[in-house]
């Protein structure tokens, strides 16, 4: 066999891959366009994806309406703004709802070149990865998020208040000088206030993905349980650093972040410790692993008392 026979051998089965990784693709995209339209379907007047943005702004809206707005309002100041931001909501939108139809399709690019226990050992992880992300998104917008407005928004009353405190334990003696403070009030844009919610909302979801990546790394020997507990203090810097990046400057939500992640990676030793006993069961059942360690103890030690003797 001459040597452009091997090279057309070796190159058919990369060509064969290309094409299955085209046509997956193909059908990733077209999913996402699909998801994308119909978020632009029209329900009682609005787009779902005006409505999906609705649902994001609430923290911001009922945290305006805590402190004492009874009509609060978003503004947007420029033509093209709120087309931008209304796409960019379904964009988001259309990729969490093609996300099963995505994961599907990579599902079939991979799967073929896995075993069976390989197929068996993979799969759970694509169907925790979303139910993960769903739980860290749900709790950045129903937990996290409303307490980072209410600090935020709240910073100015806080900040009045003190300021007439100290005015009143002075007697008096500070007082503002008429005419020359300006009035500060809160003109949300809407872009800016959905911007800070989407950065929880995939900060925490991708946060969630904790236990899965290591418990998928666990099961592929790549980490042990061992190896993760003895880096724990260079996990909670590296925790502490992740918290005062993706959080605005704020304690409350830092702390919460810290929290929540250093809690995940505590359960992650844990499932890397479940995964390991399970894996030396198997090994034991199936005759790959014996007891030699035990004994060689034994007979370490029945060595050192006739020694002793």
């Amino acid at each position: 066999m001459s040597a452009n026979e091997d090279m057309d051998d070796s190159a058919a089965p990369l060509i064969e891959h290309l094409a299955e990784l085209r046509t997956r693709l193909i059908r990733s995209v077209l999913a996402l366009l699909v998801a994308i339209i119909v978020l632009f379907v029209p329900i009682n007047g609005d787009f779902v994806a005006e409505h999906l943005m609705n649902f994001l702004l609430t923290p911001v809206v009922e945290t305006l309406r805590d402190m004492g707005d009874e009509n609060p309002a978003l503004q947007y100041t420029s033509p093209q703004e709120y087309l931008f931001t209304v796409f960019r909501v379904s964009l988001v939108g259309g990729f969490a709802l093609a996300f099963p139809v995505i994961a599907f399709q990579l599902w079939r690019f991979v799967a073929p070149g896995l075993y069976r226990n390989e197929k068996n050992a993979f799969l759970p992880f694509i169907i925790a990865s979303p139910l993960m992300f769903f739980l860290g998104a749900s709790f950045a917008q129903f937990v996290v998020t409303p307490l980072a407005m209410t600090f935020l928004l709240g910073f100015a009353d806080a900040s009045s208040f003190m300021t007439n405190v100290i005015s009143a334990a002075s007697g008096g003696a500070i007082e503002p000088a008429k005419g020359s403070a300006a009035i500060i009030t809160f003109n949300g844009k809407v872009n800016e206030s959905l911007d800070i919610t989407l950065k929880f909302i995939m900060a925490f979801g991708l946060c969630f993905q904790l236990p899965v990546l290591l418990t998928l790394m666990g099961k592929a020997g790549l980490v042990s349980s061992e190896g993760l507990g003895n880096v724990r203090k260079y996990a909670v810097v590296a925790i502490l650093v992740l918290a005062a990046l993706v959080t605005p400057p704020d304690v409350i939500t830092q702390l919460i972040l810290f929290v929540v992640v250093y809690g995940l990676y505590e359960i992650s030793i844990q499932l890397v410790k479940w995964v390991e006993k399970k894996r030396e069961a198997q090994l034991r059942a199936e005759g790959y692993y014996d007891d030699e360690d035990d004994l060689q103890a034994e007979f370490d030690d029945g060595e050192g008392e006739d020694i002793q003797k």
